[in-house]
């Protein structure tokens, strides 16, 4: 075979060049369960013969929810666009509203769910959809109907000679998906892609992977559902990579440990978090210990690629590689080649700390509607550097706009909004995709993100704030766990912040502060407020007048996906947590 075309090839190129007799690999009842390359290609020629037989026809669209990413959702994807229907993908977290709101608006025909909680809120609001003929699960539910019925119907082959001619007609510019952006404002759009968009990403972004083809493991745990972690999916068949898919968010530590992938994706949050657990263990340990490990940190912080800081860094670095920083790579399994980071801006200091360690954090930039990846950066060839999001992928334009605005033009480019050529217009002016992020390119040919242009503002005295810039570097403080700055046409710059309410605990038991368990009594503690006052301060001196945060107030929960503050790839949804902390705002502002 050629190289692939359409997403549904991926899988017949690896069977082809890199047979795998574990090509997915998810967790059943406590033991790992393979499907080789040959199963995964003839599971998904049955479904797809059972979906013609259930009526699909091309251009149906066919919803696929599922909690974790598992065999079952790889099976259905390219099974459902071998029949020329495109499948949309759906986040598992949103309200029954949102899902009401995107079955009715894709016109789903059919569902594929992966447990019972999805299942129940899907059958919720069935009655409102009606375009939506059934619903199948993955897990086995009483009262409802399993996917298997839908295999066993496929056993049947006499239907196989359509299924050729209907994938014999699908064309790489055709829709191949339709993804329904998480959206921090308003609805959610429709994305359509075609099976170029994706694939071509899948190609591109595969040279920028050190690994050795054929012969590697990854380990999946972001959202499928979400274009950056599905493109990998192809591009890992495209280079014949076991994909392991982790059983929950709770639980990478010990699949990383018992898969020990060469590469895996993650978002900032997660390398934060990782960050954060190994520098809370290393403040436990005493004495020489832990002199070590914090000079092992200090020398992280002021890493650069490529020997650029001299020889006696480098030997220095050589130490602390032995000593400290091989088990931080041990825990991530030991096989760590490549760790992916996209969706929101990686912190320099996460980068440089992880890199310093061998631990090759790659940041990379892109939007569900370029499929995603724009640029990423590549430890090879002088591809790397801390602070940006690397260089475009091949055949891929990047240039910046009078206002600073990112525009792409490329093979990954979207095809355009479902139903919404208004919208599509909009962002297509002049050729070229219109980002809504504002970023510069750097003499080198690297692109650097410098903020949203949506979320950048004015305050009363006429002067710009971009607020993403203050969050990033505020958010380094121990303290802090997440931050908005807010002021909008207000005479200055302030935040609403959610403490790292762990931290602070296990500080105030340090300094033998008696600080209340309620974290609503908590934010109102003045030990508290003056502690992050002087982490604000401190922080502060690095920005001008007009953007120094002036005033805070402090959130009493913990920001998350479920409690509506976050999207489901992390993203503050700044108009919903204004509006849940307008009493905060107002105190803020004296409204």
């Amino acid at each position: 075979m050629t190289d692939p075309k359409r997403l549904f090839d991926f899988p017949y190129y690896q069977l082809e060049k890199y047979p795998q007799e574990k090509a997915l690999i998810t967790k059943y009842e406590g033991k790992w369960v393979a499907t080789s390359t040959q199963e995964y290609i003839d599971k998904a020629n049955a479904l797809s013969r059972a979906l013609i037989k259930m009526e699909v026809k091309p251009n149906d669209k066919i919803a696929l929810i599922s909690s974790t990413n598992r065999t079952e959702w790889n099976i259905c994807d390219i099974a459902i666009m071998q029949t020329g229907a495109q499948d949309v993908p759906i986040y598992p977290t949103i309200s029954e509203d949102e899902y009401e709101y995107v079955l009715n608006h894709s016109e789903s025909i059919y569902c594929f769910v992966s447990d019972k909680e999805v299942y129940d809120k899907v059958m919720a609001i069935k009655a409102n959809v009606p375009s939506l003929k059934e619903v199948y699960t993955f897990d086995k539910i009483e009262g409802a109907k399993n996917w298997s019925e839908v295999l066993q119907m496929g056993k049947d082959e006499s239907n196989q000679s359509e299924l050729d001619k209907r994938k014999e007609a699908i064309h790489e510019d055709d829709v191949a998906t339709l993804i329904y952006t998480s959206g921090t404002t308003g609805k959610p759009k429709g994305v359509m892609l075609s099976h170029k968009n994706i694939g071509s990403n899948a190609k591109y972004s595969a040279e920028r992977l050190p690994i050795v083809m054929g012969k590697s493991k990854a380990l999946s745990f972001l959202p499928v559902c979400h274009v950056y972690e599905r493109m990998l999916h192809y591009m890992y068949q495209y280079c014949g990579v076991e994909l392991y898919f982790a059983e929950s968010l709770d639980t990478i530590s010990q699949n990383l440990n018992e898969v020990k992938p060469e590469v895996m994706t993650a978002v900032p949050r997660v390398l934060e978090k990782v960050y954060d657990k190994i520098y809370a263990k290393g403040g436990e340990l005493t004495g020489i210990k832990k002199k070590l490990f914090f000079w092992a940190i200090d020398l992280g912080l002021r890493y650069e690629p490529y020997g650029q800081n001299g020889w006696w860094y480098e030997t220095q670095l050589k130490l602390a590689n032995k000593l400290i920083f091989s088990k931080w790579r041990e825990a991530l399994g030991g096989n760590i080649k490549a760790i992916a980071s996209g969706s929101a801006p990686l912190q320099p200091r996460l980068a440089r700390v992880f890199n310093a360690g061998q631990i090759p954090v790659m940041e990379g930039y892109g939007l569900t509607e370029t499929s995603p990846v724009v640029s990423v950066n590549d430890m090879r060839n002088h591809g790397f550097k801390i602070g940006t999001v690397g260089k475009p992928l091949r055949e891929t334009e990047v240039k910046i706009a009078e206002d600073g605005e990112i525009l792409v033009k490329g093979p990954q480019v979207m095809l355009g909004y479902f139903k919404n050529d208004e919208e599509t217009e909009k962002v297509m002016e002049g050729g070229y995709f219109h980002t809504g992020d504002i970023g510069e390119i750097d003499s080198e040919g690297f692109l650097k993100i410098t903020d949203r242009k949506k979320e950048m503002f004015k305050t009363s005295g006429g002067k710009y704030v971009a607020p993403q810039t203050i969050e990033n570097v505020m958010k380094q403080s121990r303290f802090i766990e997440q931050m908005m700055v807010v002021g909008e046409g207000e005479k200055m710059p302030a935040a609403l912040i959610q403490p790292d309410f762990e931290f602070i605990k296990e500080w105030g038991k340090l300094k033998n502060h008696n600080l209340p368990s309620d974290n609503k009594e908590l934010v109102k503690n003045k030990q508290v407020i003056d502690r992050i006052q002087e982490e604000v301060d401190f922080y502060n001196e690095r920005f001008g007048q007009w953007e120094k945060i002036k005033k805070f107030e402090l959130t009493p929960d913990p920001w998350s996906i479920e409690g509506g503050q976050l999207t489901p790839t992390m993203k503050m949804k700044r108009k919903v947590i204004k509006e849940m902390y307008k009493d905060l705002y107002d105190k803020i502002y004296g409204a």
